[in-house]
């Protein structure tokens, strides 16, 4: 008989009513990915204000593989993370990178989903206002590479030119290529057909050096490179439509925080 006692380092993603006392609890861990377990007890039960979004620690698992059922037997907390509960903007982005997370079940890579999302989290905790801002571009930066969808922003798809040392013009994203088109490239894209808007997307050359960066230095560096409130701007839009893109789905949580996030 399988052992039925468990632990797990865990994050916790949502926590939702299920019957009168009981909460149904979605967690994400390096060995399991995303998955849901039952807690039980009443509204004073010490738990409850343990198992809480985003809180971090080593949670101790009851599971029934045979009647497919898992409960929380108890829940050693390591971080709280209480910046992302008081601040609106660090709550819609975690919300947003946990949408995520679940959507996609960790990009099949359980342990460095966890890994990014957990650092993630304690980037948001320690930084305000846009540095919060940029922590989410660098996190959904790195998760399309994860998922294997990450463009190229190096070279044209087209020439196999370099776009990103091309100072003073950047590059051209074509959608349905998933690539980057050089400025003399671009034109050829659009013969005999006209993209709509959603089609082409233009990055500047400082915006495709910072994505550029996340990539190839390290993250204490990149963390302490300036970005303009513009190329900001540029890139969040850009992020949040290639990671829809990815999903095939619109996102609640960009829905929920337009004008937030």
């Amino acid at each position: 008989m399988p052992e039925r006692n468990k632990s797990t380092q865990a994050i916790i993603l949502s926590v939702k009513q299920q019957g009168e006392n009981n909460r149904s609890v979605c967690i994400v861990s390096p060995d399991r990915g995303v998955f849901y377990a039952t807690l039980y007890g009443g509204a004073k039960s010490k738990m409850k204000s343990l198992v809480q979004p985003f809180n971090t620690g080593l949670i101790y698992l009851y599971e029934d593989e045979a009647r497919h059922f898992i409960k929380i037997s108890d829940f050693d907390v390591k971080s709280c993370h209480l910046s992302l509960h008081t601040d609106i903007y660090k709550m819609m982005a975690a919300n947003l990178a946990s949408e995520i997370l679940i959507k996609t079940k960790c990009a099949g890579d359980y342990a460095e989903a966890f890994k990014l999302f957990s650092a993630f989290l304690q980037g948001l905790e320690l930084t305000q206002g846009f540095e919060s801002r940029t922590g989410t571009i660098r996190f959904l930066w790195r998760y399309l590479r994860l998922l294997g969808l990450q463009p190229d922003v190096n070279t044209c798809s087209s020439c196999s030119a370099l776009i990103s040392t091309q100072a003073s013009h950047g590059g051209t994203y074509i959608r349905h290529i998933n690539g980057f088109a050089c400025r003399d490239c671009t034109p050829s894209f659009s013969e005999g057909q006209k993209f709509a808007k959603q089609e082409a997307t233009a990055l500047s050359s400082s915006s495709l050096f910072y994505l550029n960066a996340v990539n190839t230095m390290r993250p204490s560096t990149v963390r302490g490179m300036e970005l303009s409130p513009q190329n900001e701007s540029e890139l969040k839009n850009f992020l949040f439509m290639l990671i829809e893109q990815a999903l095939g789905s619109r996102l609640n949580s960009l829905e929920t925080g337009s004008g937030i996030l």
